[in-house]
């Protein structure tokens, strides 16, 4: 009681919520924080009509597989292609679910760019290639696909980021800086404890029972690890 005599007042703590998060060290938040518009056709369309290869998107990627900026991002664990509806609806997720005062989103993915074709509906078998459809994104297996950072905890970010990750045409999950780092050590761990000497890379590489027969180039130069646009996860 306030009126007592002797009684000390106690102010209320502080909402969580009021409270200021500290800025991390060394991150910078843009003058705009959202992920920026992509444009559904190129500046210059081509007019050439591009095989479907799937060497576009098997196999590992080399480019964007670390942070450059944001400490949290989505990571793809398989190949495939992204069109103009997958990345609006990365973006308007993102851009409804962030606090553009704390946080900020920054893409890691071009913009659609291969075009691909489809035969309009009732249209019968041949007369050569049909005509450009759309322009997709090609993705590779350990690409990041979109990076967020800022003010903000990985909790926070967490389950609009596996939202997302959900919605992809391929197998992606949320990671942080550190779950990534932690992830790749695991495999080098897996790799160099594996108590099976008798692995895929090896017998492969010693045609054993004649198997280079039936298995593709790819097989040997990507040692097993990749089966068309899949990513074999827990495969040493």
């Amino acid at each position: 009681d306030s009126g007592a005599a002797g009684s000390v007042f106690h102010p209320p703590p502080s909402h969580p919520a009021l409270i200021p998060v500290p800025r991390p060290a060394g991150i910078t938040i843009p003058e705009r924080p959202k992920l920026k518009f992509m444009e559904k056709v190129p500046a210059v369309p081509k007019v050439k009509r591009e095989p479907r290869q799937l060497r576009d998107i098997r196999g590992p990627s080399h480019v964007a597989t670390d942070f450059t900026q944001g400490q949290y991002g989505i990571l793809a664990l398989g190949g495939g292609y992204l069109h103009w509806g997958h990345l609006e609806m990365i973006r308007l997720t993102i851009g409804r679910c962030m606090d553009p005062k704390n946080m900020f989103a920054i893409w890691r993915v071009p913009a659609p760019y291969k075009p691909l074709t489809k035969k309009s509906l009732g249209h019968r078998m041949g007369g050569g290639k049909g005509p450009i459809d759309r322009y997709v994104t090609a993705v590779k297996s350990g690409r990041l696909v979109v990076e967020l950072g800022g003010r903000c905890e990985f909790e926070e970010v967490k389950p609009f980021l596996v939202q997302v990750a959900h919605k992809l045409p391929f197998p992606a999950i949320a990671v942080s800086r550190q779950s990534l780092q932690q992830m790749r050590e695991e495999e080098k761990e897996k790799r160099l404890n594996n108590q099976n000497p008798w692995t895929f890379e090896r017998v492969i590489t010693a045609n054993m029972l004649g198997m280079r027969r039936y298995l593709s180039p790819y097989d040997l130069k990507l040692k097993g690890h990749y089966w068309g646009k899949f990513f074999l996860q827990h495969r040493v």
